[in-house]
C-alpha cells in the first residue's frame, strides 16, 4: 500500500496539470473591438450641419441620435454579459467604440439586442449606461427609450418644426426590442480571428435613411413626433432594425 499511494498520488498530480493546461488553453482570448458608424444613405452623419432628404422628398437635420446595445455575441458565443449595456451616442464619439476579451477563434457572425431588456425597464432608475441623466429613460412612465433621433424638417407641423422620435416599449404586441443578426459577408470581408494578446476590429455601419422605410412607410409631415410606446412606435422599430451590416473588419 505504501508503494501504491504515492504513484496514484503522482498520477493525480500529472492527470491535474494537463487538465489545467487544457483549461489555460481554452480560456486563451484576444481583443474584440466593435466600432459603430452612424450614417445616411452611406455617408457620415452629421449632427446639427448636415441636410437629409427621405424617399418622399422630406427635408430634415438631425441634432441628437442614440441607441442602446446589449446582449452582445459572436457565432453564438456570447461574449458580453447580459448586465453590460451601451448607450451608442453620436453626439459622443468615444460612445461610438467598446472592446472586450474573445476566446481565441474565428468568427462569421455577430449578434445583438437593440434596446434594453424587459427586467430593466422595470428596476427603476440605475446607473451608467442606464443613469437617467443619458436623456433615455420616461420619467413620467418606467422604462427606457431604446432609441431616439431629435432634429428638424420644414415638413413638421410640431412648434419650431421639431422632428422627435423616442421610440420605446418593452412588452406585448408593442414591444420595440430587436435582435440584430449580422453575418459577415465573407466573399468580400475577411471573418473575425481573434488571436492570443491581438485586437479584431469590427465596424458596423447603421444607416439612418433605414428609420424611413422597411415594412412600414413613415412620412414627417403625417408623423413629425412619436414619444411615446404604441403600434406607431413599433412599426418604426421594424423599419430600423434593417439599418444595420458589417462593412469592415480589421485583424491587426
Amino acid at each position: 500500500m505504501k508503494t501504491i499511494y504515492p504513484s496514484l498520488f503522482c498520477f493525480a498530480v500529472i492527470l491535474m496539470a494537463g487538465c489545467q493546461k487544457s483549461i489555460n488553453e481554452e480560456m486563451q482570448t484576444g481583443t474584440l473591438k466593435v466600432t459603430f458608424k452612424n450614417t445616411v444613405k452611406g455617408n457620415q452623419m452629421a449632427l446639427n450641419s448636415g441636410n437629409y432628404s427621405n424617399q418622399h422628398g422630406e427635408q430634415y437635420t438631425i441634432s441628437k441620435f442614440k441607441y442602446y446595445i446589449s446582449n452582445i455575441s459572436v457565432t453564438g458565443v456570447p461574449i458580453v454579459p447580459n448586465s453590460l449595456y451601451f448607450l451608442v451616442d453620436e453626439g459622443n464619439p468615444a460612445s461610438l467604440s467598446f472592446s472586450f476579451d474573445v476566446p481565441v477563434n474565428k468568427y462569421h457572425a455577430v449578434s445583438f439586442t437593440l434596446g434594453v431588456d424587459s427586467t430593466r425597464n422595470v428596476s427603476g432608475a440605475q446607473t451608467g449606461a442606464l443613469d437617467p441623466l443619458n436623456d433615455m429613460f420616461w420619467t413620467w412612465s418606467s422604462g427606457y427609450i431604446m432609441t431616439k433621433m431629435e432634429g428638424t424638417s420644414p415638413q413638421s407641423t410640431v412648434v419650431n418644426n421639431k422632428v422627435e422620435y423616442h421610440i420605446g416599449g418593452f412588452a406585448g404586441a408593442n414591444n420595440v426590442l430587436k435582435t440584430i443578426s449580422l453575418t459577415i459577408p465573407v466573399s468580400t470581408i475577411s471573418p473575425v480571428e481573434i488571436r492570443e494578446g491581438k485586437t479584431s476590429e469590427v465596424f458596423i455601419e447603421a444607416d439612418f435613411d433605414k428609420w424611413w422605410q422597411g415594412t412600414y412607410d413613415l412620412k414627417i409631415a403625417g408623423n413629425p413626433a412619436v414619444t411615446h410606446p404604441g403600434a406607431l412606435a413599433k412599426s418604426i422599430s421594424d423599419n430600423y432594425a434593417g439599418m444595420f451590416s458589417i462593412v469592415d473588419i480589421k485583424n491587426y
